[in-house]
Formats: C-alpha cells, sequence, structure tokens
C-alpha cells in the first residue's frame, strides 16, 4: 500500500509582506468527506506500516499488562466524617470512587464502604467516557460531577443522590473541564463556569437545585478573550474563589460559601504581569504573587481589611513557591528550589523544608483534606520509588509510611539507576536532565535511549515511577527527560527564558541534551528516539526541522505544529488565550519570530528520520488539521526512505482513547515502533 498523497488547493496566507503558501489549508474543514476519507485512508496506511510489529505490539502490551496490580486503593483522604478514595481493579478500564464513614484512620478497616461513582457503569453507554471534576456537597448527601463522551473540553454536569443513587434532573452543559465547579454551603446551590463557542471558560452562573437552568443566574463574565475563568474553594471551605486570568496576569473575585447569594468582591484588580493566588487561614487571606518577587513572595492580610499587606515569610530568590496549604494547626507551602519539588511547614517566619532521602523525587501534598486534619498526606515519588504515601503530623512533625503503591511482578529497585544529568546550552546555561535505566544496560556502549520534554506554559517535566516503563526498561531502554526553559524546573525565569521571543531556547535546550547524550557515548544517533506531546508535539516538530540528523526516530503527540496559522485564527478554541505564551503574530516581529520555528512552516526537501504522529479528529487544543496537514507536507518534501505514519484517532480528543486499557494499548503500538526502528531485538 502506498502512502496517501494530499491534493494540493492553493491558499496562500499574506501578513506583513510575507507570504507563505498553505496547499492544504482545505483540511481545516471537518465536514468535508474528503478530510474524513484523506484521515481513514493515514489509518489505513497506518494499520498496513503497522501490521508486521502486531506481534511486538501485542507482547508489550501484555507485559505492561503483567505489571497492573489485581488492585489499587488510594490511601483515603479524610474530609469531614468520611475517608474519601479511589479502587482500581486489574479487570477494570476505569476507577472506583468510593468511601468509609469513620472517626478516624484506625476506624476504617471495619467501617462500610460506599460507592460514590463507578465510572465502570458509566463507561457502559459509550466508547468513550472522561469524569474530571467531583464535588461532594457540605453535608456529604449529593455528589456533583462533569461528565464527557466525546474529547472537547465541554462537560455536563450531573448530580447524584447519596442516599438514593439516583441521578437529580439537574443537567448542566457547556461547563469547562476543571475548575468549573463548586457547592455552597447550605447545598442548595452550585456555581459553574460555562464556555463559549471556542471552548474558552468566560461565564460564571449559580444554579438552584431542583430549577431549570434559564433561571441560572449569570455572576459573571470575563470578557477579555486573552483571559479565562477558573473558581476553586478555600482549604478552609468558607470561600469560593474565582480567578480571572491570562499567562501572565490575574485577577480574584471572592464569595462566602455560606452567603450564596452574596456579591463577588474583587480583591485585587488586575495589573499587567502580576500573578497571584489566595487562600484563607484563620483571620486571614493569604495571598501569593510575583509582585515585587519574580519567584513569588509569600503575604497575609486581615479579612477585616483585605487591602493591607504584610509578609508571611522574607522573600527567598531561590526558592519559588507555586501552592499554599493552610491547615488548622499548620501551614504547608508547596514549591520548587534545586530543581525539585519541595514541601515546607512554617515555623513561626521561616519555611522549614520537609527531608527526603533520595537525591531524586517528586513530592506533593493531596488536595481536598480536611482543614481540622492534624495528620496531612503527602505523596512522595522518584524514578526508582513506586508513589509512596506519608502522614505527616501537623504538631509533632514526624512522619509515616501508610501505603506503597502496589507494583504486580518483581520489582527490585536496586537493580536500576536514576541519575542527574546537565547538558550546555548555546548560551552556555546549564540544562538539568533525569535518567532512568537498568543496572549494567550503559556498560556496552551507546544504549537505546528514548529523550522526552514538554517545556510549555511553566509546566514541569518531574521525575515520577512508571510501572509500566519497566518492561522497557528490563530491555535495556534508557529513559532520559530534559528539563528544557519553558518549564518552570528551575523557578520562574525558567519559564519566560523558553517563552514568547525567547522560545527557541526551548528548541536548542533539547538539540544540547541530544547532542550531550551522544557525546558522552549514552546513546548514538542511530538509537536514539524523541517524544513530546501537544506543546511538546511542537518542540520534537522544530526539533526535527532544525536538527533531525540526530534522531532515529521521533514520536510527535498530537503536536501543534501549525503555529502561526493558529495564532492568527480567533475562531480556533483557546488561541487568543495563548498570545502570552507564544504571540501573536499579527505584531509583526513576533509573525516572523513565530514563522522561523513553526513545524509545518520550516518542512525542507531533506531527510528526516522515522516519525510516529498521533492526533484525535475531536481534539479542541490542537486541531487535527496541524498534524494532518504537517505529514501532508513532509510526504511531498522529505527525501528520505523512513517510515512516516500518522493515527487519528476519530472518536476521541487531545487525550487519546479513555480507559486504562485502551491507553496502554495506544502505548504498546507506539514503544513497537520505536524499538523497531532503534533495531532493539524483539525478545
Amino acid at each position: 500500500m502506498k502512502a496517501p498523497v494530499a491534493k494540493h488547493i492553493p491558499h496562500p496566507h499574506e501578513l506583513h509582506g510575507d507570504i507563505r503558501e498553505d496547499d492544504f489549508y482545505w483540511m481545516k474543514d471537518k465536514e468535508n468527506p474528503e478530510v474524513i476519507q484523506y484521515l481513514e485512508d493515514e489509518n489505513a496506511y497506518y494499520k498496513e506500516i503497522m501490521e508486521p510489529l502486531k506481534d511486538r505490539t501485542e507482547q508489550i502490551f501484555q507485559s505492561m499488562m503483567d505489571r497492573v496490580p489485581d488492585s489499587e486503593v488510594d490511601v483515603p483522604v479524610q474530609r469531614g466524617p468520611y475517608f474519601y478514595y479511589s479502587i482500581l481493579d486489574k479487570d477494570k478500564q476505569y476507577p472506583v470512587y468510593a468511601r468509609k464513614k469513620a472517626a478516624s484512620r484506625d476506624q476504617l478497616e471495619m467501617a462500610i464502604e460506599e460507592i460514590v461513582l463507578d465510572l465502570n457503569e458509566l463507561a457502559t453507554q459509550s466508547d468513550y467516557l472522561n469524569v474530571t471534576v467531583q464535588r461532594m456537597s457540605t453535608d456529604h448527601n449529593r455528589l456533583a460531577y462533569l461528565e464527557n463522551r466525546d474529547g472537547t473540553d465541554r462537560y455536563t454536569v450531573f448530580v447524584k443522590d447519596m442516599e438514593t443513587g439516583e441521578l437529580l434532573e439537574d443537567r448542566i452543559t457547556e461547563v469547562f473541564l476543571y475548575g468549573s465547579l463548586e457547592w455552597s454551603d447550605c447545598g442548595e446551590y452550585l456555581f459553574y463556569i460555562t464556555v463559549d463557542d471556542n471552548q474558552r471558560p468566560c461565564q460564571l452562573w449559580r444554579h438552584r437545585l431542583g430549577e431549570e437552568n434559564v433561571n441560572d443566574e449569570l455572576l459573571y463574565e470575563e470578557k477579555d478573550d486573552t483571559f479565562s475563568l477558573y473558581m476553586d474553594k478555600s482549604q478552609s471551605g468558607k470561600f469560593i474563589f474565582v480567578y480571572s486570568g491570562s499567562k501572565t496576569t490575574s485577577e480574584v473575585r471572592m464569595l462566602e460559601a455560606a452567603s450564596p447569594l452574596s456579591a463577588l468582591q474583587v480583591l485585587d484588580t488586575r495589573h499587567e504581569g502580576i500573578l497571584y493566588q489566595v487562600e484563607h487561614w484563620e483571620d486571614d487571606l493569604l495571598i501569593m504573587t510575583n509582585e515585587g518577587a519574580t519567584n513569588f513572595q509569600l503575604l497575609r492580610c486581615p479579612l477585616s481589611d483585605i487591602h493591607s499587606r504584610t509578609n508571611v515569610v522574607p522573600y527567598d530568590e531561590d526558592r519559588y513557591l507555586q501552592a499554599m496549604y493552610p491547615f488548622h494547626d499548620k501551614l504547608l507551602v508547596a514549591g520548587r528550589e534545586d530543581g525539585l519539588t519541595q514541601v515546607w511547614m512554617l515555623q513561626g517566619e521561616t519555611l522549614k523544608q520537609i527531608s527526603w532521602d533520595e537525591p531524586i523525587y517528586s513530592v506533593a501534598v493531596l488536595s481536598n483534606q480536611s482543614y481540622d486534619t492534624t495528620e496531612v498526606l503527602i505523596s512522595y515519588e522518584s524514578l526508582l520509588t513506586p508513589e509512596t504515601t506519608y502522614g505527616l503530623h501537623l504538631l509533632s512533625e514526624e512522619k509515616r509510611q501508610l501505603q506503597v503503591a502496589p507494583v504486580s511482578g518483581e520489582y527490585d529497585p536496586s537493580r536500576f539507576r536514576q541519575e542527574h544529568l546537565w547538558a550546555t546550552a548555546e548560551d552556555g546555561v546549564k540544562i538539568p536532565m533525569t535518567m532512568v535505566y537498568l543496572k549494567g544496560a550503559l556498560d556496552n556502549g551507546p544504549a537505546p535511549l528514548i529523550l522526552h520534554a514538554y517545556g510549555s506554559y511553566g509546566s514541569n517535566s518531574d521525575p515520577y515511577f512508571n510501572p509500566y516503563r519497566l518492561p522497557l526498561l528490563e530491555k535495556g531502554i534508557v529513559f532520559v527527560t530534559a528539563q528544557v526553559r519553558g518549564g518552570s524546573e528551575m523557578g520562574w525565569t525558567w519559564y519566560e527564558d523558553g517563552k514568547m521571543e525567547h522560545k527557541r531556547n526551548t528548541f536548542t535546550d533539547f538539540i544540547a541534551a541530544a547532542k550531550h547524550l551522544i557525546a558522552e557515548n549514552y546513546t548514538s544517533k542511530d538509537k536514539l528516539a524523541a517524544r513530546g506531546g501537544s506543546a511538546g508535539g511542537l518542540l520534537v516538530g522544530a526539533v526535527a526541522n532544525m536538527a533531525g540528523d540526530l534522531f532515529q526516530v521521533i514520536v510527535p503527540e498530537v503536536p501543534f505544529v501549525d503555529v502561526v496559522t493558529t495564532m492568527l485564527d480567533t475562531s480556533i478554541p483557546l488561541t487568543t488565550l495563548e498570545w502570552d505564551e507564544w504571540g501573536n503574530p499579527q505584531n509583526k516581529d513576533e509573525y516572523f519570530y513565530m514563522k522561523s520555528y513553526s513545524p509545518y512552516d520550516n518542512v525542507e526537501a531533506k531527510d528526516y528520520p522515522n516519525l510516529y504522529i498521533t492526533t484525535g479528529l475531536n481534539d479542541p487544543r490542537v486541531g487535527y488539521w496541524e498534524p494532518a496537514k504537517w505529514v501532508a507536507r513532509l510526504r511531498e518534501l522529505k527525501t528520505d526512505a523512513n517510515t512516516l505514519v500518522m493515527k487519528t484517532n476519530m472518536g476521541a480528543g487531545h487525550f487519546g482513547e479513555s480507559g486504562r486499557f485502551n491507553s496502554l494499548k495506544e502505548s504498546a503500538a507506539c514503544y513497537a515502533f520505536m524499538l523497531d526502528k532503534l533495531g532493539v531485538d524483539k525478545e
């Protein structure tokens, strides 16, 4: 079977005296049968190419399935009179959410289990299911949750009566997928945030349970299309905070949960470049802000005078503060220092770091814990240590290990190694990398290696334990994550140095990481793979143009590759929200800078590595047409005989197929392709 050939329909884009030819622009029309046929043709070609790898794919999938524990049960989190947790059995695609009523953790074993929500039952109604937000009413008698069945960001609110198990008649549609649903204290009102035609969350509504949606009241509309809305309830449960935010600026409104009919109160009006978040502790509001503090400082103000400000602790430039967790007895703060996640406890006017034994790790405070708890649950893991839940006693400061996530099959962490490496970027900056491998895998020269990165939005690529990676490690595959600029692993400036007019640093940092790994004989060009998703797909897509010769195979998943065209099209979901990240190409300098790295605009008549590309027909974040157009242009211009495939998920969106097994099957196919191209023996 020959690779599909896309037809040409001339569509030049002209701006700033520059013309960009875009003969595949027609693929954007989802209603055009020829578009669907092209995607189906690419899928058929993908299946044909992958057919010889069917056995290998199945073997990898089964080896991953062998690592699925018989049952995975979260450590129960106390909220009020109940302890909430999830259960994921080996034969289930989705988790079951449950709770037990108990006065203390010691009484849980004897308490009766109550099912809160079984996603496996919901999943029987369609091929795709995603449930994101779950919010229990203050009296714990009603559950409100968000459900989606097409892969978009438009979700529906359902309300379940916990006594009868029945769903109430209330249905609210067009609700954003997260940060969009909260209860009033009385349990009579739901606050929710809806999306506009571009799937931007922008309207805050109040719904009275049992009434028709037409009677819902619009409380606030964010009209600046570069801003979006989300909300959160304070740790104490006393306040609902409503955030208007862009990538660079925020504004917070607040409402007492016990007074659902009261007006929203603005804390600090928005000022360009100032970001802040709010919490409630004792008789004060806590404010974490970058005003006068690049890596954020912690302030407090009394509820009686919300415009006064005093420092909670002195500002420390080496410490990047990210989140606050106020409990009745102590304040915990989460952030980053020395390139790693950290949790601190407030002691007087200082932050005392909670220490850990390994040199590389990730640590986080679990969310939605009771304000009055005396033992806070903290999640800890590393590349070698499965997720481990600790209970931190807030008064004695003692840690006790409550649970280590089960790993099915034999696992001896002493057989593996994790390391911190540093590459030198073009401008001399040191780029951190984390590496994990089987002991001995590097003893005989260059090893097959998969290099991953993300590098956008300040999102971090922190070390984590993945049991499904173990079968690949056993084969001698080395996994490396490059913490390139554009993330915030090394602080807020790390993010700022990898966005807007500094975006190329993200790509050149990744290239520097690859060159370092080759120069130090960890791997070689014919054994090196690159992988990245979404904005990470942009990263590896740009690298395919800039330094594709360093790699044997590149895997861009749901890749954002048509940067200029998308950032010019305000009809596309989320475009205007992205201008603070990439730039607005209506501005001449920003246009030409974006064009200089946009993967679609820089395809050349030259050799490219093997490419395995994925997309989703219903993806609201990266339109399917971006990778489809890119693939069509690559097929036309590339001069090599390497394999190029694209798999389009015709019934899902940005996050691929739903369900654990379906996700593992997708991963297995991707790994089978990579291992085949890297020359890794099947056995």
